[in-house]
């Protein structure tokens, strides 16, 4: 047996088992990729997946546990590689961080900047995406780091820490009737349109919620993932603005939106970093996590990560 079957078994499960998006995926020719797998299967004795014809068509009891062992292979390796680029090159390489829009824009420069700063030698790649995609760029190790409001504490395969906590916040033009108001309630904002984020992205679920559990229904003007946008919109007088708080922190004093805090409404949200379970983190990641967020440190990550729960709260 070798690497290459291992990849070609994992990958073929991940791709639902189509083996021509797998080899897709590795380069290489879908024969190849079938012939890959049956070899290691005559090796092991047993069946992996079940076929009908040339198709794979789902996983059998042993393959669910020679996956499991794969899985643990390719990641020992993947940290392998990781130990030997720490050790024969120290504070260099490439550090990959999976993120949302608004955490890329709004809150990651400062600690990028700042990690930057005390590891010239490391570069740093930013991979964007939903909460889902943030997640699964991690188990798939194509970052090291996911941060995310959604969706990271729903893997098992993932570490998750909390980061910091945010509300979301109206924004409506100076002359608006709501930027004045003294106490504003869902059904304030029920009868405005309303100019927010895509369901996935910033807390909108929260939003939702809150909405249902009054029985009412928000009339959402326009969905979106990129709070400036929402801004924009909201200036051209499509609706009212709900926007995540650090959307708005360097909005200076003479701005034309008026900001209304609403986290009696919508509750606080939490912002998480998540870690491959397992992985082996370089030098840098624990100092980025410490930079993103006073409530990190290398003990606490190296506590979660040897721990058995896969949310470890503060």
């Amino acid at each position: 047996m070798n690497l290459h079957q291992f990849r070609f078994v994992q990958e073929a499960a991940r791709r639902g088992l189509n083996l021509t998006e797998a080899a897709k995926a590795l380069h290489t020719s879908q024969p190849g990729v079938s012939k890959a797998i049956i070899e290691l299967e005559e090796e092991l004795g047993i069946e992996i997946f079940t076929r009908h014809g040339k198709r794979l068509k789902r996983i059998t009891e042993p393959g669910q546990h020679v996956l499991k062992s794969i899985e643990v292979i390719m990641r020992e390796i993947g940290n392998l590689k990781r130990i030997g680029e720490q050790y024969s090159a120290q504070d260099t390489g490439t550090f990959s961080i999976a993120t949302t829009h608004t955490q890329a824009r709004y809150v990651l420069p400062v600690p990028v900047v700042r990690l930057r700063e005390l590891y010239p030698n490391v570069n740093v790649s930013l991979h964007q995406g939903s909460p889902d995609q943030v997640a699964r760029m991690v188990i798939d190790e194509v970052a090291e780091i996911g941060v995310a409001t959604e969706s990271l504490s729903a893997y098992p395969e993932l570490i998750t820490l909390p980061c910091y906590e945010w509300q979301h916040v109206l924004v409506v033009p100076a002359h608006h009737p709501l930027a004045t108001k003294e106490r504003i309630t869902l059904e304030d904002l029920a009868t405005e349109p309303i100019v927010t984020y895509h369901p996935s992205f910033t807390g909108r679920t929260r939003i939702d919620q809150a909405f249902a559990q009054r029985k009412l229904t928000p009339r959402i003007a326009l969905e979106a993932i990129d709070s400036d946008v929402i801004k924009t919109y909201v200036r051209l007088g499509l609706g009212i603005g709900i926007v995540a708080e650090m959307a708005v922190r360097d909005d200076g004093p003479h701005s034309d939106l008026v900001h209304r805090p609403m986290g009696q409404l919508f509750g606080q949200n939490l912002a998480r970093i998540a870690l491959k379970r397992g992985a082996y983190l370089r030098t840098f990641v624990y100092r980025f996590a410490e930079l993103l967020s006073d409530r990190l440190d290398q003990d606490l990550i190296l506590k979660a990560m040897n721990g058995n729960n896969h949310d470890y709260e503060l």
